[in-house]
């Protein structure tokens, strides 16, 4: 079994979900509001030790042609640096996570308030909850061998 983080890596918040690869279930955590690199990549690095994270999965915001922008190149600048640091790091398409999320907090009569980062996390587990069930799905290309 293995556990997992998932990032919804933002300007002004970096949204955050934990799995784990048994249950194949993605839960929210409370997102990370960003202040400086060091910061946010010492909280991840944190986070990571106290859940017992095997591995990070981080949403690459491509755009809707699957070409990656100046967005995508600062969240894999991101991702480098939690490499570096000794992280194991994925990325997973994110393309309309962040309309899911918002979507799935409507349906469940949920009122977001701005800034609460409860979309951002929310983000994150639709993005962590793509990753796990591509892993899981037969004959995937990424299907788990355990």
């Amino acid at each position: 079994m293995s556990r997992l983080l998932a990032l919804d890596h933002g300007t002004r918040r970096i949204g955050v979900a934990v799995a784990d690869s048994e249950t194949g279930m993605a839960f929210a955590r409370r997102a990370i509001q960003r202040r400086n690199l060091d910061h946010d990549l010492a909280l991840v690095r944190e986070l990571c030790t106290s859940e017992g994270v095997d591995q990070v999965v981080i949403g690459l915001p491509l755009n809707m042609d699957g070409t990656e922008g100046p967005q995508a190149a600062q969240v894999r600048e991101f991702g480098a640096l939690l490499a570096a640091a000794g992280l194991e790091v994925v990325y997973e398409d994110e393309r309309l996570s962040s309309w899911e999320a918002a979507e799935r907090l409507a349906s469940a009569g949920r009122r977001v308030e701005r800034g609460s980062g409860e979309l951002d996390s929310t983000a994150a587990r639709v993005i962590l909850q793509q990753y796990l069930d591509a892993r899981h799905r037969p004959g995937s290309p990424v299907e788990e061998t355990e």
